[in-house]
């Protein structure tokens, strides 16, 4: 039975690994560098602190770099921080214990240069990295799941009624002058009977088949314990980017400031690209300004492309990050030119002449909304000669243009049936806090947001890394139960909640694909990732979803739900069952002067009995099991076994009554009789056991389930009959002396 377990979860865990292995890319990078003065290029693997790197459009960043140089340099650190929009960088130091996100004079490893230029000197690599001591992070041991837990508790509960059984037994019978070898062999057979051997059969089969159906539902399942622990989960830690929204910036709507319309709005922001030439045709720029790409492809620009058409650009002033914003020197199709002002709310409203409260508060609301913001603003050009920052005064609002990281349709859905699991739901990220509690409420998460944990709230209801830090675990705790998000956290962060939650009790999972995201899927009792994650995040996962989608995961709480149930079936079944009969065993030995049932057949009863047990994985289970989490419960196990076990012995005594004084049975006879109605009996309980409603009227056990313990008690009935029955089992005492009273039987 260990042997076939082993070879089961050895067999389907080690197919998992393989595919996702297979998920992985094997790519080598490059990077420029100087030495000794010339530039050169080295593999990123041979770079040392110290090498000054050259950093373009598209490159991944091979170390941890100091910025000595800049030129409109953005970097993507969603990898890393969970943040959605790239990172404006300088050569301005920041102070110490900086966020992670927050580190504007560096680039870290691993991250994507968005847009821009820059040099900087390699000041960490490898495990020294934020990357790598993230990476290493994952080489510590992984903590025992919730399962595992409670699958070592329950054993070291058999173990202790084994030993105390299998002790007291030994003794009375030696002290009732039974032999010594005898009373051994059946105190060991005791021992063995009360122990559920095929549990690790049941459940490896149980979690290959459970596997299999996961795989067709598109989720991969690494470690197969941990579709149990699925099912013990009540809590859900998860990112926001791509989980509860699509993962891209999307065009909004256009708010009007003044005389001009929507559409205006929005013409002048298109205009005012920098990736586009001065035709007005779209130049499609690797890299380029992720707000302008979601400007041009949303439906409403190809409403006004025709419009466009009679607008000629003839001069730019770039984006730069001290005026942060574009200038565009226009002429329309009147012909009048018009310099229009593109750029960060904050910078364009200090150079208007006149702002409408209006627009302010429209503003003020949109940020509140956690949306990202454009403001548009004009004035009239005197001439053609190309835009200056002295020209960038004067200008009229024309209105702002609103974006946003739009929300899965299917999440609201999904978020409900996690709900009817009994699973909260809390977003982990190191995004914007405004961003995050909005897309929470949208959903209504979380009902009221907050952690109600002093003044340190930030973002309107989320609890921020700085306000993490000013906790101690204790209170972190009780934060977290009332706290739906957490925002700009980080790596370490992360994983803290994980682990602080975790010891609070129950279940925990976490949704995560980033390398930021590692640590936090190694704590958790569930590490979940999608086969678009970074290839670390893959390694620490224990479930890959090749969809990121909460409503596969409610699909696999469920699945886990149901394993763990048809374990617990086995569990009650098999420790009450057996409790009882070997306690009818051992209470028959006091008073019979032969044993009542041979070591032999109780290893046969206990085979058969566990045979007809393999059926149980494929039972159905009531809808009311599948709506909490499971946990391993061991008291309750012991309260019934304690309870359900001498009731079962009931039955056994009557056996014993009938067959001693009805039938006047012998040593044989009594053993076969015994035999049989104890393998009916404890076979036929699992009916009982499966379910809570009535049995067979308000709920249908599996076909295989039936056919196997039905089986089992037919072979069992007709075994003694038939001649594969020794001639000891078979011989019949006398029936004028029954054998527990003649003093010569044996």
């Amino acid at each position: 039975m260990v042997g076939l377990s082993v070879g089961l979860g050895f067999v389907n865990e080690y197919r998992a690994e393989r595919a996702a292995e297979a998920l992985h890319s094997q790519i080598h990078h490059e990077t420029d560098v100087i030495r000794g003065g010339r530039w050169t290029r080295v593999d990123v693997t041979e770079l040392v602190p110290g090498d000054l790197v050259e950093l373009r459009l598209g490159d991944i960043v091979p170390a941890d770099l100091r910025l000595i140089e800049v030129t409109g340099l953005e970097c993507d650190e969603s990898v890393l921080t969970g943040e959605s929009l790239p990172v404006e960088k300088d050569t301005a130091a920041v102070p110490a214990g900086t966020p992670l996100a927050e580190l504007s004079g560096c680039a870290l490893m691993g991250t994507v240069v968005h847009a821009g230029r820059a040099r900087g000197i390699v000041v960490a690599t490898g495990a020294d990295t934020e990357f790598g001591r993230i990476a290493a992070g994952l080489s510590t041991h992984q903590l025992d799941t919730a399962f595992q837990v409670g699958l070592r508790r329950f054993s070291m509960l058999l173990a202790y009624v084994a030993g105390g059984l299998t002790t007291s037994i030994f003794v009375l019978n030696v002290a009732l002058h039974k032999p010594i070898i005898n009373a051994l062999l059946f105190s060991l057979a005791i021992a063995v009977g009360i122990t559920p051997q095929l549990l690790p059969a049941v459940v490896s089969t149980s979690l290959a088949a459970g596997s299999r159906r996961m795989s067709r539902r598109k989720v991969l399942v690494k470690r197969l314990v941990c579709i149990e622990d699925l099912g013990d989960v009540d809590v859900l830690f998860t990112d926001k980017t791509g989980t509860l929204t699509q993962g891209r910036i999307d065009y909004a709507r256009a708010v009007p400031a003044g005389d001009d319309g929507p559409d205006r709005v929005l013409r002048w922001g298109l205009v005012c690209t920098e990736n586009a030439d001065l035709n007005g045709q779209v130049v499609e720029v690797v890299g380029g300004n992720a707000l302008d790409q979601a400007l041009w492809e949303s439906p409403a620009a190809a409403v006004e492309w025709a419009a466009l058409a009679g607008y000629n650009r003839l001069a730019v002033l770039p984006f730069d990050h001290d005026r942060r914003m574009v200038s565009m020197l226009v002429r329309d199709p009147a012909g009048e030119l018009t310099l229009v002002i593109k750029g960060a709310p904050e910078s364009v409203l200090d150079r208007c002449v006149e702002v409408p409260t209006a627009a302010r508060d429209a503003l003020a609301a949109e940020f509140a909304a956690g949306n990202r913001v454009v403001a548009v603003a004009t004035r009239p050009a005197a001439d053609t000669r190309p835009p200056t920052v002295s020209d960038e005064h004067g200008l009229h609002l024309s209105g702002l243009l609103v974006f946003l990281d739009p929300p899965r349709p299917d999440a609201a859905d999904a978020l409900r049936r996690l709900a009817g699991l009994g699973i909260a739901v809390k977003v982990v990220t190191g995004d914007n806090p405004a961003v995050a509690v909005k897309v929470c409420h949208d959903f209504g998460l979380g009902g009221g947001l907050g952690g109600g944990v002093g003044d340190g709230l930030g973002g309107g209801g989320a609890l921020t890394g700085v306000d993490l830090d000013a906790l101690d675990d204790t209170h972190l705790a009780e934060a977290i139960t009332t706290t739906t998000v957490f925002a700009r956290v980080s790596p370490e962060h992360k994983t803290r909640i994980v682990r602080v939650q975790r010891r609070s009790g129950g279940g925990v999972a976490f949704l995560g694909d980033g390398v930021n995201d590692a640590l936090a899927l190694h704590a958790a009792d569930v590490g979940i990732s999608v086969d678009s994650a970074t290839d670390v995040a893959k390694d620490a996962a224990d479930v890959i979803l090749l969809e990121k989608d909460l409503d596969v995961l409610a699909d696999g709480v469920t699945e886990g739900r149901r394993i763990f149930a048809n374990t617990i079936k086995y569990v009650l079944m098999g420790t009450s069952s057996n409790f009882g009969n070997m306690a009818s065993a051992a209470g028959a030995s006091l008073f019979l002067s032969f044993l009542p049932m041979l070591p032999s057949q109780i290893l046969l009863n206990n085979l058969f009995y566990d045979t007809g047990q393999l059926a149980i994985p494929t039972d159905t289970v009531d809808d009311e099991q599948l709506r909490r989490p499971s946990h391993w419960d061991i008291a309750f196990i012991r309260r019934f076994m304690i309870f359900f076990g001498p009731l079962s012995s009931v039955f056994d005594f009557v056996t014993f009554a009938v067959m001693l004084w009805v039938f006047h049975s012998g040593p044989a006879q009594f053993r076969s009789g015994w035999f049989v109605e104890s393998l009916a009996t404890q076979t036929l309980v699992i009916f009982a056991i499966r379910t809570r409603r009535v049995p067979f009227f308000r709920s249908h056990p599996s076909l295989p389930l039936t056919l196997a313990a039905l089986g089992v008690v037919t072979v069992g009935a007709i075994l003694p009959a038939t001649p594969s029955a020794s001639a000891r089992c078979r011989e019949r005492s006398s029936p004028r002396w029954p054998a527990w009273s003649s003093p010569t039987s044996s």
